[in-house]
């Protein structure tokens, strides 16, 4: 069913909005293209006219995770969330070349968009009521769990209880350094995931941990090196933040995602970047709350 699948989103290739370019193995030599909707009209004073008038859109999205947005060599973000970010632009009348890419590590994208330095965040972005309470949420779009790295000779560590009175990795002001205090483990904090690798290298801390697909890129990017371990021990539904109640643009936005669903541009974005190390599984519902 799946290879049908595939077949399908191929045959309408020349329809949809990302095609999969570039090739084998390497997260950096694949590409992909979105098409920008012609001349879309929106309601006046709309967030989505302000957009396409302007013709540009700032979107804040992570540099430093493999698979889901890591700058390449020229320094443009290439990964899932960031193909998430040039599906809503086209749908907006916004070619590729015209979006601004801001690097959103997970402690300043609240403040990214209260202060207007981005138009929305797609940034591995769990959805939680705390966040809500100062921006909106558009998705989920994917759904994640925390999960563990480890060195790949640590046969000591199988699961979250393992953790608990021992230094582990993580990031300022994200969902899994909580949940790293409420399991009893000792957060060591950084900025970003990549910063957590050489803390793991040289037995700083027992572990990393994080969301499961972000631990699969960096286990990816260092082949050999590490591993991840155990089941995932919390449920991360990723959004894509906006503006706090912006409902006409949540709304757009949850419709883009939606029709993406549909038409096999989700599917084929996924393939094209995290596909190649992670399983396609389908995207869960939108939340119109």
């Amino acid at each position: 069913m799946r290879a049908s699948k595939k077949l399908s989103i191929a045959a309408l290739a020349a329809a949809t909005m990302i095609a999969l370019a570039g090739c084998a193995g390497s997260l950096d030599e694949a590409e992909t293209t979105t098409t920008p909707e012609p001349a879309p009209t929106f309601a006046a004073g709309s967030t989505m006219e302000r957009l396409a008038e302007a013709g540009t859109i700032t979107i804040g999205t992570k540099f430093d995770q493999p698979l889901f947005g890591l700058t390449d060599i020229d320094g443009t973000p290439k990964g899932f969330d960031v193909e998430i970010g040039k599906l809503i632009a086209a749908k907006l009348g916004i070619a590729e070349d015209k979006i601004v890419w801001k690097e959103a590590v997970s402690a300043n994208r609240e403040p990214f968009i209260q202060n207007g330095e981005v138009d929305i965040v797609v940034a591995t972005y769990t959805i939680n009521d705390k966040r809500k309470e100062v921006i909106s949420f558009a998705g989920p779009y994917y759904e994640a769990g925390q999960s563990i790295l480890v060195k790949a000779d640590n046969d000591d560590i199988k699961s979250e209880k393992d953790l608990v009175g021992q230094p582990v990795c993580s990031v300022t002001g994200s969902t899994p350094a909580a949940k790293l205090t409420e399991i009893g483990a000792e957060p060591l904090l950084t900025d970003t995931y990549t910063n957590c690798l050489e803390p793991l290298r040289g037995g700083q801390v027992v572990a990393v941990s994080t969301d499961n697909v972000i631990l699969a890129g960096l286990a990816q990017q260092n082949e050999g090196q590490f591993k991840v371990v155990g089941k995932p021990f919390t449920q991360e539904p990723y959004g894509i933040g906006l503006a706090k109640d912006d409902t006409d643009f949540r709304n757009f936005i949850n419709d883009v995602l939606e029709e993406s669903y549909e038409d096999g541009s989700y599917e084929a974005a996924w393939d094209a970047t995290a596909g190649e190390v992670l399983e396609y599984v389908e995207p869960p519902a939108v939340d119109r709350y």
